[in-house]
């Protein structure tokens, strides 16, 4: 019996950002050294799309994150989904296309789990006329009417508020890397 391949994405935490250059050869490399295949990367932003016929990705999940982390000797987060579920969220209407046409900046940040309502509550109390969210799983979109690096919100405050990791991806690199590896 022939097993069923599915193709993933890995959104990695701390890559490129911080000091943590990281080459996007030796990242695919790196995943190819795991056993994955297919292994590409998508712009230089920890973006690694792969195929697998593993079917326990929470685990993983885990095991990536781990093993990525040693490799690259700093602390990295990866936050795993299939394509599927990557175009379905590039399409889940977390806020009215209207909104979305005026907004500024629109991003989605990968979760490793749901978060908990009491982050949730506090998150929620963060919205403001410049920054509006939608909590959806294991992830949170976030509607920005000023540019990020103009608003007091950060993924470092997500995190805080939520007290857990997260990436954070831009809606329209999102629906790029949908169209280019549907």
């Amino acid at each position: 019996m022939e097993e069923k391949m599915r193709t993933c994405v890995a959104f990695l935490r701390a890559i490129n950002v911080g000091g943590h250059t990281v080459k996007m050869d030796g990242l695919r490399q790196l995943f190819v050294d795991f056993g994955l295949s297919q292994v590409e990367t998508f712009l230089a932003s920890g973006n690694v799309i792969f195929q697998t016929s593993l079917q326990d990705l929470p685990d993983l999940e885990k095991t990536l994150t781990q093993k990525v982390s040693q490799a690259l000797g700093f602390e990295t987060v990866v936050f795993l989904r299939t394509l599927a579920e990557v175009a379905a969220l590039t399409k889940y209407p977390a806020f009215l296309q209207t909104e979305v046409d005026q907004a500024t900046a629109y991003n989605l940040a990968f979760l490793a789990a749901e978060p908990h309502e009491d982050g949730v509550r506090r998150l929620t109390a963060l919205a403001s006329e410049v920054d509006r969210f939608q909590v959806h799983e294991r992830q949170v979109y976030w509607l920005g009417q000023k540019k990020q690096s103009e608003s007091t919100f950060s993924n470092a405050m997500l995190e805080k508020v939520l007290g857990q990791s997260s990436t954070m991806r831009g809606m329209s690199t999102l629906r790029k890397l949908v169209e280019k590896y549907s």
